[in-house]
């Protein structure tokens, strides 16, 4: 079978997805949760509409999701001091144990998926992927640009 490099991508992509959605379920959640959870213990206090930006998808879509997160006690709407309009995000200190849990299915993953690659290979393959997502970001940019 001969993959070519785009071809790869997307199957491992595909599958990466896959198995975090499996290990996301462990605790309950669905990747999209998953997915919120890490971006709110980075950045806690965004807005609905700033996390439906950041993650690709309607804001409807997140609103669903928050609710849900909401009804299992990891995150809590907050009123926005300058903008009663706008809701803003927090986790609870119940998502402690969560991220906890989903940082070691992280951890494990990352291992399973790097499993026989050396840390020299597997940093030769980060420069890559990053120098590779730069020139998609960059064509992307630039098609915006032509066209606007």
């Amino acid at each position: 079978m001969n993959l070519d490099l785009l071809s790869l991508l997307h199957d491992l992509a595909r599958h990466s997805r896959m198995e975090a959605d499996r290990r996301a379920s462990s605790q309950g959640l669905t990747l999209a949760q998953w997915k919120i959870i890490i971006h709110l213990e980075r950045q806690a206090g965004l807005s609905q509409k700033e996390l439906a930006e950041i993650l690709e998808v309607e804001p409807i879509t997140i609103a669903r999701l928050i609710d849900r997160l909401e009804a299992h006690g990891l995150v809590q709407r907050r009123d926005d001091p300058s903008d009663r309009r706008i809701w803003r995000l927090h986790l609870t200190r119940g998502a402690a144990p969560v991220l906890k849990a989903l940082a070691q299915e992280r951890a494990a993953m990352l291992e399973a998926i790097t499993k026989g690659l050396s840390r020299t290979e597997i940093a030769t393959v980060e420069a890559a992927m990053v120098r590779m997502k730069e020139n998609v970001v960059a064509g992307l940019r630039a098609r915006e640009t032509e066209v606007a």
